[in-house]
């Protein structure tokens, strides 16, 4: 297996982990996530973007949308994500 396979293949499970959470519980903010994912999967699927704020990895946001397919929305407000099933 090639590493950037294995990347993507983990970077699907942080996305399956995120589905999950949302689908439970209806919300995930963004900080309870990029701790999660820090602490569970590690640093490389997080990174500081522009702003100084700790965001999702390119890849993560990929599998995440394709797993969703327009289920989840994300609340700019709130900085967190919802189900709208």
């Amino acid at each position: 297996m090639s590493e950037q396979q294995g990347t993507e293949m983990t970077a699907k499970q942080v996305a399956e982990w995120m589905v999950e959470e949302i689908r439970f519980r209806g919300i995930l903010r963004q900080e309870e996530a990029i701790a999660h994912i820090r602490e569970h999967f590690g640093e490389s699927f997080i990174f500081v973007n522009e702003n100084g704020n700790a965001s999702l990895e390119k890849e993560v946001k990929k599998e995440f949308r394709k797993l969703h397919r327009g289920s989840i929305s994300w609340d700019r407000d709130g900085f967190m994500w919802g189900w709208i099933g």
